[in-house]
């Protein structure tokens, strides 16, 4: 019988704390949602990470049964999205569920590796909404709320196809580097669930690149994201050979995800 987890307590438990899982549910508010059946759990949530998102977890006959009753409940709106061979496994069972993508979800159950050198960012840096750090040069820290509109500009122009920008909802903060007085490197804390902090926007101004500013600014939002949250988690293209190489440098640790969507 299906079974509403009613806290987050209850989800984290019915899945084994998986973090996928339990980054969807954004803390069951807003409108979200969790269930479990035998083996499987899933988790729904609207407009995650500019998705109707579900996720799936565990055995896939369960996960099968779970995930046409989240479905109903939720609206075909919603994508559902999980380990690689489990999705693989619950479209071909479910009629009128096609995969949609494959990108990578991983995660970071601790503070990242360090290169030996001391963490960027001193009290200053570290405060919510601090300036200090970011603006001179080379070091990294929270930028104030003035700086949105040159985050939005360097992602506009280095990473247009990032689905966290300045203002959009559950995008809370964004840190960043300058050089000679410019933007060089951002990366933002978007959506992120009570225990699990997601990095995401993250975008080096192109001349800039090479230079490791992108691992900086990964690395010191990455400490503040596990201090705040207990982890950290992000998605990435598997076509982007470059950005895995860093967060796997950081301690990420990867796994391929296949989401879907109904037809």
């Amino acid at each position: 019988m299906v079974r509403e987890l009613r806290s987050v307590a209850e989800l984290r438990a019915a899945c084994g704390d998986d973090d996928l899982p339990v980054w969807v549910a954004q803390g069951l508010t807003g409108g979200a949602r969790a269930w479990a059946l035998g083996g499987a759990v899933v988790s729904a949530a609207p407009e995650v990470s500019r998705r109707d998102r579900i996720g799936v977890w565990g055995d896939p006959a369960d996960a099968v049964r779970l995930l046409r009753h989240a479905l109903a409940e939720m609206g075909s709106s919603y994508r559902p999205f999980g380990e690689a061979g489990l999705m693989a496994e619950v479209a071909a069972r479910i009629d009128g569920l096609e995969v949609a993508a494959g990108f990578s979800w991983m995660s970071l159950p601790g503070p990242p590796s360090s290169p030996g050198t001391p963490s960027l960012g001193g009290p200053e840096a570290a405060s919510p909404g601090g300036a200090g750090a970011a603006r001179r040069g080379g070091e990294v820290g929270w930028l104030a709320g003035a700086a949105e509109g040159e985050v939005s500009a360097l992602l506009a122009e280095h990473a247009p196809t990032s689905y966290a920008v300045p203002g959009a909802p559950g995008v809370r903060r964004w840190a960043g580097t300058r050089m000679e007085g410019r933007l060089a490197a951002v990366a933002g804390d978007a959506w992120s669930a009570p225990s699990v902090g997601l990095l995401a926007g993250v975008a080096t101004a192109a001349p800039l690149r090479g230079r490791g500013l992108a691992e900086r600014v990964c690395r010191w939002v990455s400490e503040r994201l596990v201090a705040a949250h207990g982890r950290a988690a992000l998605m990435v293209d598997d076509d982007n050979p470059a950005a895995i190489g860093l967060y796997e440098r950081l301690g990420y640790r990867r796994m391929r995800v296949l989401a879907t969507h109904v037809l």
